[in-house]
């Protein structure tokens, strides 16, 4: 029997630690502060209008919901799939999705205009909306966090850690599944209606939310002044983060390829991809050379993989990636006409027919990053009451912390 990994809490009470929280709390009173200015001015103030009636905030809010799903997928390899290796950065990982998702509500919350009077809508629940079922699946993501994070970190509960992992990684593939039907089940919008959307957002979250948990990983260990994760470690996450790449360049592939060849929306992928201006370039440019192809030449690399700086600069440009996707698909496909008569041009005084032109304002770019404000909030002040942060972080991890599961030993 191996001795169990120790756990330590983040850093301690240090003047730089109260600075980081200080930077993260202003970004989230930031949020608050522009919410307040665009309920009180009014939605003018934004480049929001009755056609893009999402925006920045909105891209922001997807990305981080999409992004606590693949949070989640270093607890899930090392419960779901055994992998002890993995286990001793369980308890960051469930942290970390836990964060994330609060962040990217928090900015829904926000941008609702009357958020006082959120407890309200909650009693009037619309059975037939996607929008009315994903409250409650986020709430209940939260609660299998919790849960999930209670049977790694108390040892008399050592029985129920594996399925506990596996239920909370059944939830986050359903969760995802409802947030990218957001989009999905939109049939007025021709961008946006395909049943391929929920698979492809279940593939950006392993994406996003891995790289997002090596940037957190990466800058602990910098910040604690503690050693970077061993060269076998970082071998293993730049492998899988490779090829979660790989997986989502393909579904997006999919996606407008499927569209390109729907004759119903071809002309919307042809605006898209080769027409839109800047949506074009953020999904050409953005997506798919910055936040794709690059990431996998640095991760996959014989001479560059598996080191830090290739790891922290392939995780930065995923994530800049996963943005850039975004706002083109989600304000993109606002901004082209919908299509009122099929087969008719349509001309009015409400501007239908034309794209619509969109540009963010700074309360919403404010707003937007308040999502990094609450959720980097949320992550220190767990770090700082909880024992999240294994002492050991490299290849001696799987040994020092091998949990022995089927003999009953608690991986924490």
């Amino acid at each position: 029997m191996h001795a169990p990994v120790e756990y330590r809490y983040f850093a301690g009470y240090s003047l730089r630690s109260w600075l980081v929280l200080g930077s993260f709390a202003l970004l989230a009173a930031l949020a608050g502060l522009a919410a307040l200015y665009m309920e009180t001015e009014g939605h003018w103030v934004t480049g929001m209008s009755n056609h893009v009636v999402w925006g920045l905030p909105h891209v922001f809010a997807f990305f981080f919901i999409v992004s606590a799903s693949g949070a989640l997928n270093v607890a899930s390899i090392g419960s779901v799939f055994g992998r002890e290796d993995y286990q001793p950065l369980g308890r960051l990982s469930v942290a970390l999705a836990f964060a994330l998702l609060a962040g990217g509500l928090s900015v829904l919350v926000f941008d609702l205009g009357r958020a006082d009077r959120l407890m309200i809508t909650l009693q009037y629940i619309n059975p037939t909306s996607i929008f009315a079922w994903n409250v409650f699946i986020y709430q209940i993501f939260f609660a299998l966090a919790v849960i999930y994070l209670w049977m790694m970190m108390d040892p008399r509960m050592a029985a129920y850690y594996r399925p506990a992992g596996m239920a909370a990684f059944l939830w986050r593939l359903f969760m995802t599944t409802g947030t990218g039907s957001v989009l999905g089940f939109l049939v007025a919008r021709a961008a946006f209606r395909s049943a391929i959307m929920a698979p492809e957002f279940i593939a950006l979250s392993l994406s996003f939310g891995t790289a997002i948990f090596v940037l957190v990983l990466l800058a602990l260990q910098r910040f604690e002044g503690r050693p970077v994760p061993s060269p076998a470690l970082r071998a293993r996450l730049s492998r899988l983060l490779g090829l979660l790449i790989a997986v989502s360049l393909y579904f997006v592939a999919i996606q407008h390829g499927t569209g390109l060849y729907q004759a119903e929306r071809r002309e919307v992928e042809h605006f898209l991809l080769f027409q839109g201006g800047l949506y074009s370039v953020l999904i050409w440019g953005g997506f798919v050379v910055l936040g794709s192809v690059l990431p996998m030449m640095l991760l996959f690399d014989p001479l560059r993989a598996g080191r830090h700086a290739a790891l922290a600069s392939a995780s930065v440009l995923v994530v800049l990636g996963g943005l850039c996707l975004l706002y083109a698909t989600v304000i993109g496909g606002e901004a082209y006409p919908l299509e009122l008569f099929p087969g008719m041009q349509v001309s009015s005084s409400a501007f239908d027919g034309v794209v619509k032109p969109y540009s963010p304002s700074l309360p919403e770019l404010a707003l937007g990053l308040g999502a990094v404000g609450v959720a980097g909030v949320v992550l220190l002040m767990a770090m700082w009451v909880l024992p999240l942060l294994p002492d050991t972080a490299g290849s001696d991890t799987a040994e020092a912390a091998r949990p022995m599961l089927d003999q009953g030993v608690h991986p924490g």
